[in-house]
């Protein structure tokens, strides 16, 4: 039975050594080629078997494999990901996860972590940088098991150190992580290889892992699909002499030069021909090949090639691309279907944007989870047709949440004239902590300014020998056994009765406050009583409330103390209206 090399596709935070890694597996610099050495474009690297058996020499010995190699893919940003779409799942049969020892876990590889398992990817943990472990000593390309035998009792102390921090945060993000030859059974623990992409120390570990994965659980998967060809597009791109390019993963069938294919776009498919299939040399990769590409007539998956075609209007990244026999072939609906986007929407929710289909999706996926209901989504920029959808219901779904997208000018100027919250981020459960942060903010808020505008249940008894004015007004000491007291509020006793009203509270120092929450003693002076009349020392007074105030304070949360003593007001209220607040 034969079978393909899996595809493999490395993640991770920014300058943690994704593509530094790929260097070293591929003994190039290509990232030292590119702006910023941070990778910019999507690549794909081939590595044939006889590679990995040369890297792992000292610790596979005669170990023989079928898998014929691995194809790696770079990405930009763990975003790009998402857009590595196939069969409706991702791309990637297998992950890597590269984590810097002595950063650890950063918001892009929570991310990551996030989206392996929307896409129930495996994947492993290349821990990075060994090489900077104080005291570490290194042997160029030397495998992990060999070079940790080499180390001080000091260095491995700290080693252990650094990665049992990053097993605990793994842990606490819900990964049961642990160096990968301590596993017996990697069903339950996500392998953690420790490497130096600068020195190659550990990178050997890392491919037989790999290789040794892919072999014992991806066979059923990797087989061989023989017949018409079956890929995702990564870019599209203009190349001087060849016209509109597509630089694409071709994981299924075969790819013949001249042949018709049908592409996803954000419309209908596009049906067009390929002119050229450019494959790059092994070791070599896609986005700046240091060799001449080889121009070949036909493909087997699974591999990485640029294809010049006919035409590539419309065609967008993470699109599906199909060998058809003609524009009515079944594989275009197929592909409407694959392109289409999946999302249940309710009546009332908030708006989502983002840059692709994958990521609109991920992000979806990530606001159900948090119970966030959305009522509009689209891919693109947000637009001023957007804001104006957006300001209708109530406040908490005046939202739109954009991932890795801009605001249109017109989009701006209506923000401006509408309560609307927009908010951006290029990371998506980031995103999604934005919100619920400021949905939160949003309800304090709301509940504040209730509590302003409605009186809200209190209840205060004045002290013994604290009667400071008898009358115009009365000034007495208070405490507040429940809830808050405010100027301008009414008072009344246990009957009922009016006992005038609040018109200033103020501190021990005669400072006067904005309110005396339970547990303080204040002194406030109360209009329209006189001490020994209408009230007296121990005296239990409540904070009047109207009937509709009654009704608004209950959609707010309160206290236990706020909640009996308007249990207490309610039931003085209806000794004379037994109906009241019902």
């Amino acid at each position: 039975m034969a079978i393909r090399q899996p595809v493999v596709s490395v993640l991770g935070h920014v300058d943690h050594g994704k593509t530094k890694l790929l260097d070293r597996i591929r003994g190039t610099a290509v990232g030292d080629r590119e702006a910023g050495a941070i990778t910019q474009h999507i690549g794909a690297t081939e590595v044939p078997i006889d590679r990995i058996y040369e890297m792992c020499g000292s610790i596979i010995g005669s170990k023989k494999f079928t898998v014929p190699g691995l194809l790696f893919i770079d990405t930009p940003g763990h975003q790009a990901f998402t857009s590595l779409r196939a069969r409706g799942g991702s791309l990637a049969d297998l992950a890597v996860l590269v984590i810097d020892i002595r950063e650890g876990l950063m918001p892009q590889t929570i991310e990551s972590i996030h989206i392996l398992r929307q896409y129930k990817t495996p994947f492993v943990i290349a821990l990075n940088k060994v090489d900077t472990i104080e005291g570490w000593n290194s042997t160029t390309d030397r495998p992990f098991v060999l070079s940790e035998k080499d180390q001080q009792a000091h260095t491995k102390e700290v080693f252990e150190q650094h990665m049992y921090e990053i097993i605990s945060q793994l842990s606490s993000n819900g990964v049961f992580a642990d160096r990968y030859d301590r596993i017996d059974d990697f069903t339950k623990a996500v392998a953690l290889i420790p490497i130096s992409a600068k020195t190659g120390e550990g990178v050997p570990d890392l491919m037989l892992m790999l290789i040794g994965l892919a072999q014992r659980f991806l066979e059923t998967r990797l087989t061989k699909e023989e017949g018409p060809g079956k890929g995702t597009v990564l870019e599209v791109k203009e190349v001087k002499g060849l016209g509109q390019t597509l630089d694409m993963i071709l994981y299924s069938g075969t790819l013949k030069t001249g042949a018709t294919v049908a592409i996803g776009t954000r419309g209908a498919p596009l049906v067009t021909r390929i002119k050229a299939i450019l494959k790059p040399k092994p070791l070599d990769e896609i986005r700046d090949p240091r060799d001449r590409f080889d121009n070949v007539k036909e493909l087997h998956a699974a591999a990485g090639v640029k294809i010049a075609v006919q035409d590539a209007t419309g065609v967008i990244a993470g699109a599906p691309i199909r060998v058809v026999k003609n524009a009515k072939d079944p594989s275009i609906q197929e592909i409407t279907e694959e392109t289409s986007i999946k999302i249940e929407t309710e009546e009332k929710g908030i708006t989502i944007k983002a840059d692709a289909i994958g990521s609109l999706e991920a992000l979806a996926y990530e606001a159900k989870a948090a119970g966030i209901p959305i009522r509009k989504y689209g891919i693109g920029e947000i637009t001023r047709r957007d804001v104006l959808e957006s300001s209708y219901g109530n406040d908490t779904h005046h939202v739109i949440l954009g991932f890795n997208v801009s605001t249109s000018k017109d989009a701006e100027a209506e923000i401006a004239t509408h309560s609307i919250k927009v908010m951006t981020n290029n990371i998506v459960y980031a995103l999604i902590d934005d919100y619920k942060l400021w949905l939160d903010e949003s309800t304090r808020q709301n509940e504040s300014d209730k509590r302003v505008e409605f009186a809200f249940p209190a209840k205060i008894t004045i002290l013994p020998d604290h009667i400071f004015r008898v009358n115009k007004p009365a000034v007495v000491g208070v405490r507040v056994l429940a809830g808050r007291i405010r100027v301008g509020e009414n008072l009344i006793d246990r009957e009922g009765k009016d006992c005038g009203t609040i018109k200033s509270v103020r501190d021990d120092d005669g400072n006067v406050l904005k309110e005396g929450v339970q547990g303080d003693e204040v002194s406030v002076a109360i209009e329209g009583v006189t001490v020994g009349r209408q009230i007296n020392e121990n005296d239990v007074l409540y904070v009047d409330m109207i009937e509709s105030g009654y009704k608004e304070v209950q959609k707010v949360e309160l206290t236990d103390d706020e909640k009996l003593a308007l249990s207490d007001t309610v039931a003085i209220k209806r000794r004379t209206e037994p109906f009241w607040g019902m």
